[in-house]
Order: structure tokens, then sequence, then C-alpha cells
């Protein structure tokens, strides 16, 4: 809601939106968020120990996606760092939708954890194509 705002108080910024890196946060902060919400819905399921992969890739998914959409709020550093933690941001988003979409027949907070990991891959490639 802010964040728009906020990159465009940035010097660098010029008072421009930059839309990818404005899609490229709120995809990471909400994966973060359905990632930690998947994990504990998959802790209250009947079968937790079938989902004991999905709970840590969905607890270290979030970790990443958090850290990553912090680094993508700093508009004044390495270039370098950031392309480094889009791409593994991405790449465990991969993997954490992989995951999740194996368990979306039978748990509908995986499938929409899926969506949410695979909006921020697509996000965090975006990212690193146009910047």
């Amino acid at each position: 809601m802010f964040a728009d705002q906020m990159l465009q108080t940035h010097p660098m910024a010029d008072g421009k939106s930059d839309t990818a890196l404005l899609r490229c946060i709120e995809a990471c902060f909400d994966c973060a968020q359905a990632c930690v919400a998947c994990a504990d819905t998959c802790l209250a399921e009947g079968n937790v120990s079938e989902l004991t992969q999905c709970i840590r890739l969905n607890l270290d998914c979030a970790d990443l996606c958090a850290a990553a959409g912090r680094i993508a709020s700093r508009r004044a550093g390495s270039d370098a760092a950031a392309t480094a933690v889009f791409d593994a941001c991405r790449r465990l988003c991969a993997l954490c939708a992989q995951e999740c979409e194996g368990h979306a027949q039978m748990h509908e907070h995986c499938r929409i954890c899926a969506q949410a990991c695979r909006a921020c891959e697509a996000a965090c490639a975006a990212i690193q194509s146009t910047h």
C-alpha cells in the first residue's frame, strides 16, 4: 500500500514509479505471508507427518521472501547483491510451489500458497530482466 509512495520519495526515483520493482516487493511480502500461513495450517492437519517437507519449504521460502522484499525496498544498494537474492528467491519459490502443488488437491491452503509462490517467482524473474 505504501511501497510505491515510499519508493517514489527516493532521490534515485525522481518521483517516478517503478512498476516491476513494486510488483516484486508486493509479491515477496505476499508470498512470505502465504507461506507462513500454509506452514501453520499444515501443522494443524491430521496428516502432518506427510507435510513435513512442505512445512520446511514454506518456512524457508517465507524467510527468504521477506528478506528479498526488504532488499528490493532499498534502492541505493548493490545491484549484484540484489540480483543474487532475487535469483535465490525465484528458485526457492519454484521449489516451494512445486511441493505445495503436490498437496493442492487435498489441501486448499497449499493451492493458494503455490499460487503466491508462482507469482513471486515470476516477479523476481521480471525484476532481474528489467534491472
